[in-house]
């Protein structure tokens, strides 16, 4: 395996045992590293064709335990998380490590996906932006591309009680984002698109019990005592259509 002196990314992907031929790796090339983290808690392994130092089993359960796992294991200089239904673009992923080049105080590089059909899968903004708490939360890992030395200088990390797989099944990238930016982390939101989706996700379901318990814990963990107002916020600036009165009030209290 080459060093981080030679890699320029790493690509890392999070997947389950039952998923991971699914992955539809980019084009091999020599500044470049592929990880694969393997999700299987029953301990039941999978063989791909690549190294063995690429592959990655956790007997664990959690998508926020395999980005832990991605930071902890890249070789690069730059790591854009990936999962097994994600497509990369070539030419998002070049401007995008581009602008880290040229930018050596950013951290975090967040960009926009489509969705199967080409469209958009987010209004996302017509230019480039500095993220903040108030216009992260509906980030996606695979969307994202970090500095690793950065992030593990200041021990960022996804907080494993948040993410698909455990019961908060969401916001384990807004909350990365936004710890990464209390410790003092510059992060940029540009217009290109480096992946390609499909449609339907984690957060999909909204307006649901559950996914407003999810988001309601979200707020909390990022903003403590003031979660209510951030709350409020959110359902105002919400394009997802209305929660009803009741449910409104309950994910505006936390409950």
């Amino acid at each position: 395996m080459m060093t981080s002196n030679e890699l320029k990314l790493t690509i890392g992907y999070s997947t389950l045992a039952q998923r991971a031929k699914n992955i539809k790796f980019p084009q091999e090339r020599a500044d470049r590293e592929i990880i694969v983290i393997v999700q299987s808690p029953n301990g039941s392994e999978v063989s791909l064709d690549m190294e063995d130092e690429q592959l990655i089993h956790l007997k664990s359960r959690g998508v926020a335990k395999s980005r832990n796992a991605a930071l902890r294991n890249a070789s690069g200089k730059y790591l854009l998380f990936g999962d097994d239904d994600v497509t990369f673009n070539e030419v998002g992923i070049q401007e995008m490590i581009h602008y880290f080049e040229t930018h050596p105080d950013c951290a975090i590089v967040m960009a926009q996906a489509s969705d199967e059909t080409g469209i958009l899968r987010k209004n996302y903004p017509k230019r480039g932006l500095k993220l903040t708490h108030f216009n992260s939360a509906k980030a996606a890992t695979y969307e994202m591309m970090v500095r690793v030395d950065a992030i593990r200088d200041k021990g960022v990390k996804f907080d494993e009680n948040f993410g698909a797989g455990v019961e908060n099944y969401l916001g384990d990238e807004y909350i990365f984002i936004t710890d990464a930016l209390k410790q003092g982390l510059r992060g940029v939101f540009l217009p290109v698109t480096v992946a390609v989706h499909p449609k339907d996700s984690s957060g999909s379901g909204w307006g649901s019990q559950r996914d407003l318990s999810a988001r309601a814990a979200v707020f909390t963990r990022v903003f403590g005592a003031a979660a209510p107002i951030a709350r409020a916020l959110f359902l105002l600036k919400s394009r997802n259509g209305r929660v009803g009165f009741i449910n409104a009030a309950r994910f505006i209290i936390g409950r």
